[in-house]
């Protein structure tokens, strides 16, 4: 029997409760709104249920691809021939010896207004950032300012076999949009703790609000995204050079280099996987030609 069949049977029969999908679109798993059928798709609801989900998949020699909520991730519009473990499930926070811990799919807009409710600064810039803890972890997200790597003290992660390990913030090689989860995607982050200072609840309140209406003014976020598209590089912006290059609102099929703000690759409601990783390549080789530097992309690619 095939293998991702075979580890279906084997989550059915030995998780009973687990919630599993086949063929599942990963258009409505995405914040670009596009991607084909995932094969097999697993929703633990919680740690001890992913951690038996990684373990019957090692057995069975099948590694997953841990999906949060899908904000910087670009599906083929084939598919993916494989297992995705969705980390949504895996929301919960609580508050030890005034350190906040929260689990990897907690989002991070809900993390934050976690910590406010608390009276705990620090995860303002995080609140507009669509993605969840965990890939906020392993690609050290940031903002207006600030990063993961300022507010982290441990990270508790799976490895490949399912062993649970911690390690503390200094030993994650946390750096600009990197951690040593980038090189080791078959480790899934559950759990990370953060420390937060304590603040004033409406200076907190207040500093999110105006980093929401700066998003609101320079973002296009009625439009389907992956976010930033490229990394910055050393020395420059990406928005910057892409529109020096005369590339802001040029566009391949659906997929659109944003009028508003050309740091980001949009879906105008049509694009499809094809479309947006054509203009990223077109936008990367425009600038390599005119300016000399080389746009890394930020967004992850699935399936190609």
């Amino acid at each position: 029997m095939e293998r991702l069949e075979q580890l279906a049977r084997k989550l059915s029969g030995e998780l009973p409760g687990l919630e599993l999908r086949e063929e599942e679109p990963m258009r409505n798993h995405t914040t670009f709104r596009i991607g084909g059928p995932a094969r097999l798709m697993a929703l633990p609801r919680n740690g001890k249920e992913a951690a038996a989900a990684v373990r019957l998949a090692a057995a069975e020699g099948v590694a997953p691809f841990f999906l949060g909520n899908g904000s910087n991730l670009l599906v083929a519009d084939g598919g993916f021939d494989g297992f995705i473990l969705k980390t949504t499930g895996l929301d919960q926070t609580r508050e030890v010896n005034r350190r906040l811990r929260a689990e990897c799919g907690i989002p991070l807009a809900r993390l934050a207004m976690a910590a406010l409710g608390r009276g705990l600064t620090g995860l303002e810039f995080a609140h507009g950032i669509p993605g969840t803890l965990g890939g906020a972890v392993m690609m050290n997200a940031g903002a207006y300012g600030g990063e993961m790597v300022q507010v982290l003290t441990s990270v508790t992660y799976l490895d490949e076999a399912g062993t649970r390990h911690t390690l503390p913030a200094g030993a994650c090689g946390l750096s600009y949009r990197h951690s040593l989860f980038c090189g080791h995607p078959e480790w899934l982050i559950l759990e990370a703790e953060m420390a937060l200072p304590q603040g004033e609840g409406e200076q907190i309140r207040g500093r999110m609000e105006e980093l929401a209406r700066k998003r609101r003014e320079k973002q296009p976020l009625e439009w389907p995204s992956a976010g930033s598209t490229f990394k910055r590089p050393e020395g420059h912006f990406a928005a910057a050079l892409i529109e020096a290059c005369g590339l802001k609102g040029v566009g391949i099929g659906g997929a659109q280099v944003s009028e508003k703000h050309a740091g980001f690759v949009i879906n105008r409601g049509d694009a499809t996987a094809d479309d947006v990783r054509r203009l990223m390549a077109l936008v990367q080789e425009t600038v390599l030609r005119e300016t000399g530097v080389a746009l890394e992309p930020e967004v992850r690619l699935l399936g190609f």
